[in-house]
């Protein structure tokens, strides 16, 4: 949005339209940016017309650069493939896409893969949810769903991630250990450190899990 508004005074509509968002949701964003003191709104008629704030941009691009860098991990195919699945995604509500794991390749660190889990796993999703740089809400598989939430916190940015719906227990003990293992390598990805072993990470992950939530 800042961008576009660079350019020129924007309504909301024309800073929502980019993105695919919803009024609502585009009026969500502006609001933080006036907060911020990044923008200015004004009023013209039935047309709201928002205005950048240069002043404050140069404490607010450290600022949007965490948003960036975590957004682009989760939706770019590329960098998403470092720490979980490859897969390109159309950002827009109802689009579908193809998560294709290849936990092997994680590591430089060569690991013995569990006896039932393939080299490669495929799983298709839809997006059900996108707010640009936020949030983000995925089915996963036909049962599941998956809510990916950013937010500021302090100089860093805090990810919140919910798994809802999982179809017995047996899944989320494998799904927590999964996530816990793959936030892992994001972590080691975001600070520039090598990713263990990731097998043995997970086989560790899921004992300890299922000895905190007995059946």
């Amino acid at each position: 949005m800042l961008a576009d508004l660079a350019a020129g005074d924007r309504s909301v509509g024309q800073l929502a339209e980019p993105f695919a968002m919803s009024l609502a949701a585009a009026s969500k964003h502006i609001k933080v940016l006036e907060s911020a003191g990044l923008i200015r709104r004004e009023i013209e008629g039935r047309t709201h017309l928002c205005r950048l704030e240069p002043a404050p941009l140069a404490s607010a691009a450290e600022w949007l650069r965490f948003y960036e860098r975590f957004w682009a991990y989760l939706t770019d195919s590329d960098l998403r493939r470092q720490w979980l699945a490859a897969g390109v995604m159309d950002l827009a509500p109802g689009a579908g896409f193809e998560f294709v794991w290849r936990n092997d390749a994680l590591s430089e660190t060569p690991s013995l893969r569990p006896e039932g889990f393939p080299e490669e796993h495929r799983m298709q999703c839809r997006i059900l949810e996108v707010d640009p740089p936020h949030r983000l809400v995925i089915t996963w598989g036909a049962q599941s769903e998956v809510t990916f939430t950013l937010e500021q916190q302090g100089s860093g940015t805090l990810l919140t991630l919910l798994h809802r719906r999982a179809p017995d227990r047996a899944t989320p003990l494998n799904v927590s250990a999964g996530w816990h293992a793959h936030l892992d390598a994001l972590a080691a990805r975001l600070e520039g450190r090598p990713i263990g072993p990731f097998w043995p990470a997970w086989s560790s992950l899921k004992q300890e899990y299922d000895r905190r939530h007995p059946a």
